[in-house]
Order: C-alpha cells, then structure tokens, then sequence
C-alpha cells in the first residue's frame, strides 16, 4: 500500500501538477537563427581550410587559353600541384604575375559595405579569385628543358621532340616568332593554346629568368571547369603530345 500510494501521489505527466514550458515564436525564430549561423561558420570555415590547403577558385579574364578555356569560365585550381604532386608539361597552371607581364588593373569600388563582403567571400574561397594579377597558362617546358620554334614544318620540339599540339586553338600556329631557349632551374615555359593571342613566355625574352615563369609563383594546376555549367569539365594536360619528349638530362 505504501508503494501505491506513493505512486499516486506522483501526477501523471499530463496531469494539473506537471509544469509545461511554451516556447514563443519569439524564441523559436532565435533558435533557428543561431542555428542558421553556425551551419554558414562551418561552411565559410570548411570553404577556407578547402581553399588554404586544397583548391581555389579562378576565373578567366581573357581569350589567351581558347578554345579551352573562355573568357568567363571558372576553373578549380588544385594546390596540391607543385607540392605533393609534380608539374609535367601540358599542365595548366595559374600562377602570379613574374613582373611586367600585366598591365594594372584599377580596383573595382563596390563602397565600403560591398568591398568588404567581395573581400571576405574571396578569402574565405566563396567567390573566385580576382585574376587581375594572375595569369593561366599551358606548361610546355619543365626546368632543363630545351624548348625551340619552329622547326621545319613550323613545330615547336621540346629537347630535339616536335610536339603535336592538339590543344591549339584551331587556326593557331605553333608561333609567329622564333626562340630558342633552355628553361632555368627552378622555372616553367609556359605558352597559351590560342598561340596568336597569348602575351606568353615568349614575349618577355628580357624578364628575369628570359620569360620563363619561377616554379614559386604558380598557385596550382587547373583541373576542373565548373562554370558555366554547360562547359563542366576536365582539363586534361593531353599528354600524349609530350609522349615522346625525352627528359632534359637526356635531350639537352
């Protein structure tokens, strides 16, 4: 009798004694406000630690990598390559301006609210790098290699290998000017597929390093068209037009 009665004298958890708590809308459009908060943190602190140690976001200013890439298109640009993965030829690859190759590019104003969001966005990785100040190229010589054009049936031969560049923009020639060059250490020769309008490598004979770009100022290798969505997809480094080139110990 005892236990019953102390069970009786417990209210069912409907009944008149049980206190009940009624959140307002008030409260409710809080919780889900700080709850919409911390999924963005998370996904603006994701997008960065992506950006920082995996891949960035580009978008092409210009025609010097038609018919590949078009003025427009963003590309993903892994920066797992120059790191854990080696630069080859036929890579493309964003890099940094050498020094002269680019005219300034006057800052867009937005005001200072919309600076400031275009700023964080971009840093974070949310919205593409500004690509003023960089460049995107195809790499065409590794460091030793030596790169001449044309040949007799107007070809570029990387160390003694005449090179088929299917990647050229069709009506493209190999090049309109005639260089013969041995990239330094520690740098690239990079030229754009649309060959007649690519101020590339081969323009600036009197930058440091004779026009070839330092391994360290490249950002990453292109690997993915993303946008539009329309032109989804891969950049491949087309490899089998470098197949034969032997490497730059060998072909000096």
């Amino acid at each position: 009798m005892v236990d019953q009665q102390a069970r009786h004298e417990s209210p069912p958890p409907d009944g008149p004694g049980r206190r009940t708590r009624h959140r307002g809308p008030l409260a409710g459009l809080v919780a889900a406000v700080r709850e919409a908060a911390v999924v963005v943190v998370a996904a603006l602190v994701l997008s960065l630690l992506v950006k920082t140690f995996l891949v960035q976001a580009f978008y092409i200013p210009s025609e010097s990598m038609e018919d590949t890439l078009l003025r427009g298109d963003r590309v993903l640009v892994s920066q797992l390559t120059p790191g854990p993965f080696d630069l080859q030829r036929g890579d493309v690859v964003v890099f940094e301006d050498p020094g002269g190759w680019l005219d300034p590019v006057p800052e867009v104003d937005r005001g200072p609210v919309g600076n400031a969001v275009v700023d964080v966005l971009t840093f974070v990785g949310v919205l593409p790098s500004n690509s003023g100040q960089h460049l995107i190229k195809r790499v065409i010589g590794l460091p030793g290699d030596r790169v001449v054009c044309c040949d007799a049936e107007g070809l570029t031969t990387v160390n003694g290998v005449a090179i088929h560049e299917d990647f050229l923009k069709p009506g493209s020639v190999s090049s309109e000017v005639d260089f013969d060059v041995t990239v330094p250490p520690d740098s690239l020769w990079v030229e754009g597929d649309n060959r007649q309008n690519s101020g590339d490598s081969r323009y600036h004979p009197g930058s440091p390093g004779g026009g070839a770009v330092p391994v360290d100022d490249v950002v990453g290798r292109a690997v993915v068209v993303v946008w539009p969505l329309d032109r989804l997809t891969w950049l491949g480094r087309h490899a089998e037009a470098f197949a034969g080139v032997p490497a730059a110990s060998s072909g000096g």
